[in-house]
């Protein structure tokens, strides 16, 4: 549970959705999530905010990742984590990624500089003053880039259920093969009222964390925006779950059913 409390929310979220002829977001998005373990203890919050930047005279989006835990869980695991990623607004390919987290004490400060021409990823671990080169693989993504990627590429009007999706995506200091399969549409009931989604089910690694490979289910809107709007994890103790809490910014009418 200890990692996964903000990587699930804040990014874990942060892997997936989805496309349509114009964007499904921009600059002056932001989403807030709450956390709970067990369905009933609250664990933590996160928020996504997009906004704009420079990179190298590259105009980009700049999106910050917050995560914390609150409640009780807070005095005896206390996590606080950002993450950044800065990225084109016309490939929405990432040029720069800032992991700075900080989980019951274990810490990580890293910058990673993405030379896409050269397929090369240039990590600065602050933390530990040591700085390496790594091959990557073309127009590679960060694991905040790919939830807003995602968003513009995936076209679900052509995912039939069971169908999977995969990406190439780049953590801390390795290429990583993300992987998807497409659940098929369900009606949820949030805060906001009743909402159409596309359910999806992102693979991740079984064994201290998660039960099994098929152990999250993702719920995002099926109208425009794609807003990711609940994620469940089965976990080896337990059970993790994140629902949108607030947004504003939205460029599509958010569609509520009844």
């Amino acid at each position: 549970m200890k990692k996964t409390l903000l990587i699930l929310a804040t990014l874990a979220i942060a892997q997936v959705s989805f496309t349509q002829s114009d964007s499904a977001f921009d600059t002056g998005e932001w989403f807030k999530f709450k956390i709970s373990y067990s369905g009933w203890m609250k664990a933590g919050e996160a928020t996504l905010k997009v906004s704009d930047d420079v990179i190298d005279g590259k105009s980009v989006y700049h999106v910050v990742g917050k995560g914390k835990t609150t409640g009780a869980i807070r005095w005896f695991f206390k996590v606080k984590d950002r993450y950044e990623s800065y990225f084109d607004k016309q490939k929405l390919i990432p040029y720069k990624f800032v992991r700075n987290i900080d989980e019951g004490g274990h810490t990580k400060n890293l910058e990673i500089e993405f030379d896409q021409l050269n397929n090369k990823a240039l990590i600065n671990n602050i933390k530990h003053n040591k700085k390496k080169v790594i091959e990557t693989v073309p127009n590679v993504q960060d694991m905040v880039s790919t939830f807003y990627y995602l968003r513009n590429n995936l076209d679900v009007k052509t995912l039939k259920i069971g169908d999977e999706v995969r990406t190439d995506m780049f953590f801390d200091e390795e290429n990583y093969g993300f992987k998807i399969k497409y659940l098929g549409e369900e009606i949820i009931k949030t805060k906001f009222g009743k909402i159409r989604c596309l359910k999806f089910r992102p693979y991740v690694m079984a064994g201290r964390v998660f039960k099994e490979e098929e152990s999250l289910t993702l719920w995002v809107s099926a109208d425009k925006n794609r807003i990711p709007l609940r994620i469940k994890a089965d976990l080896s103790v337990g059970s993790l779950r994140a629902d949108l809490d607030a947004f504003r910014g939205l460029i599509h009418q958010f569609e509520v059913q009844f």
